[in-house]
């Protein structure tokens, strides 16, 4: 494959995971804050978190998306990974999703991150729809996926947790409306 176009942000820099990161891997799922709203257990094992990783690194070759890990572009600090998966390609669907080190919360960057991924999915993918979901009990995850437009649809059984997650639809903006995800006017605007 060759170079791949990323996401874009302001205040994150996105790239592709590779083997070779596993320790970032470990520090991010590893964390028993992010675990917790992911794993029926609330944890993952080394062994897990390398298999998460491999999958990543699949998906990317399969599908040319992945839940990309995100730097702080002042500190380079990693900050978590957001990005997309395949839901339903039929019908032009990504899932979107998050994680973010505990120490990252509230700083804005889910927000950030999202809508650069959310840009990128409806501009560079064509996609029709986005789908997220969330813990039923992350109620910070519940506010971001309102703030960026999605809406409540539906439950659904989420097996890596073992619950029904309430479950939400971004469809793609008309052109009236566009403005609010376009790459050409949020880089205009820095």
């Amino acid at each position: 494959m060759g170079a791949v176009s990323l996401p874009q942000s302001k205040r994150l820099i996105f790239r592709v995971w590779c083997a070779s990161d596993l320790p970032l891997a470990l520090a991010l799922w590893g964390d028993p804050q992010v675990a917790q709203h992911i794993s029926a257990t609330g944890t993952f094992t080394e062994d897990e978190i390398g298999e998460r990783l491999h999958a990543e690194i699949q998906r990317l070759k399969q599908f040319g998306v992945q839940y990309w890990p995100v730097f702080e572009r002042e500190t380079e600090e990693l900050v978590g990974c957001c990005g997309l998966r395949p839901y339903d390609l039929e019908s032009g669907a990504y899932e979107l999703g998050i994680h973010l080190h505990p120490c990252f919360w509230g700083c804005g960057f889910a927000l950030e991150g999202a809508r650069a991924v959310i840009a990128y999915a409806f501009e560079k993918l064509s996609a029709r729809a986005l789908f997220a979901g969330h813990h039923p009990e992350n109620t910070a995850s519940r506010s971001l996926l309102c703030k960026l437009g999605f809406v409540f649809t539906h439950e659904e059984f989420y097996a890596p947790t073992g619950l029904q997650h309430p479950s939400y639809l971004l469809e793609k903006k008309t052109e009236s409306n566009a403005e609010d995800y376009s790459l050409e006017d949020r880089h205009a605007k820095r």
